[in-house]
């Protein structure tokens, strides 16, 4: 049996709302994945090797970088900023390299640590014969050619994901993205941002699309990353209709979250697999997989990482409806968002802007984003129309802050 008591609903929402903050406190975090390539083969390279993801690791630690093992193997760096904030470099299923910023005051200190970042992989993947590629989903490459890294959360996902889509072994092999992550400083400015933001997932997706080939052809979309997300896991997936009803706040997502399958608990430095598995049972000391355990606010943080709607609440709010993409795409996703939301007057026009709009619509202008970019529309709102009216006031809100 597990020697502390078991999690309230106070506990679960709680790591949630600790993450509002005064306006005056308010930080911007930035993420973006990458296809790391052999200069000359072309192929998605291997963990092991003179060309491998594991000398990237190691090379980036003459720069200050600390790093972060699991059963053996290094999965990633850390390194703590001035303010003692930390950043990490992480490895995606495929292979994809991601930095996860510090939490930084201004889009200018963001483009300054990305720049610094992708010099520094420049610097190491040159030596080893390495490039790196910003786009959506891998142009050439089909699932059965892509390495896969060992991380032991990755094989529990990789046996599950096809029992609940056909697209979801796509999205943790192929595919890359650019987030950003937002404060809030009440429930009711959360409210506001989650519901707005989530509105105009499908102009960010419009605007970054970045991924039109499959295999060295056209594929149908101008964002195939944003088309796996249709069919991945329905589960943890898409548009969240429930948080445009009256009454959302922390305790519903807190219940989206309960009735989300599992992936996985940790025990000792091990993936445990509860894939398929119900939260609330393992709060009620109940989880197959763990009998007579329960969780501890590690594991509740954990499961919110294993949610993938277009938007993401944790202790901040995730905007993940974009593409990878090129250099200098990467501060202009993270300064879209600010500009729209850390300005109320931008906040306020941009929530009216959808006023009024169904479920349907919000789903259709996904779709038809990931379908079609600037050139979707749906039920009469076209995305290149709303999409300049969009970075109108994102542009006013960057200047006004």
């Amino acid at each position: 049996m597990a020697d502390h008591a078991p999690l309230t609903k106070a506990d679960l929402i709680g790591a949630m709302s600790k993450g509002m903050k005064p306006r005056d406190q308010w930080r911007i975090g930035a993420e973006h994945e990458k296809f790391g390539f052999d200069k000359q083969t072309l192929r998605r390279p291997a963990y092991e090797g003179e060309g491998g993801i594991k000398a990237m690791l190691d090379g980036l630690t003459r720069f200050g970088w600390t790093p972060v093992e699991e059963g053996g193997y290094v999965i990633g760096l850390e390194r703590r900023s001035g303010e003692g904030f930390s950043a990490s470099v992480s490895l995606e299923p495929g292979g994809q390299f991601e930095l996860s910023g510090a939490p930084l005051r201004t889009i200018h200190d963001i483009c300054s640590e990305t720049g610094q970042h992708l010099e520094e992989v420049k610097t190491v993947a040159d030596e080893i014969g390495l490039g790196f590629l910003g786009a959506g989903f891998d142009p050439l490459w089909s699932r059965a050619d892509v390495p896969v890294m060992p991380k032991g959360r990755y094989d529990i996902m990789r046996a599950y994901m096809p029992k609940v889509g056909s697209l979801g072994l796509d999205m943790m092999l192929r595919t890359c993205t650019i987030q950003a992550n937002l404060d809030f400083d009440s429930e009711a400015d959360m409210v506001m941002k989650f519901r707005t933001s989530l509105a105009l997932q499908p102009i960010a997706t419009a605007l970054f699309a970045c991924s039109p080939f499959t295999e060295g052809r056209p594929n149908g979309f101008l964002s195939a990353r944003a088309n796996v997300w249709t069919d991945t896991d329905a589960d943890r997936t898409g548009m969240l209709g429930f948080v445009f009803e009256e009454g959302f706040g922390f305790e519903r997502y807190a219940d989206y979250a309960l009735d989300t399958p599992m992936y996985f608990a940790k025990r000792d430095g091990r993936y445990v697999d509860a894939s398929g598995q119900s939260f609330r049972d393992f709060q009620a000391g109940k989880l197959p997989a763990l009998p007579g355990q329960y969780p501890t606010l590690k594991d509740w943080n954990d499961h919110l990482t294993t949610l993938f709607p277009e938007v993401r609440l944790k202790a901040y709010l995730e905007m993940r409806g974009a593409d990878g993409g090129p250099w200098r795409r990467l501060c202009a996703l993270p300064a879209l968002w600010v500009g729209l939301t850390y300005d109320q007057g931008a906040l306020d026009a941009a929530t009216e802007l959808t006023r009024g709009w169904t479920h349907d619509t919000r789903e259709g202008l996904r779709r038809a984003a990931a379908r079609d970019g600037l050139a979707g529309e749906h039920d009469g709102i076209r995305l290149n129309d709303l999409a300049g009216e969009v970075l109108t006031l994102a542009e006013a809100g960057l200047a006004a802050r």
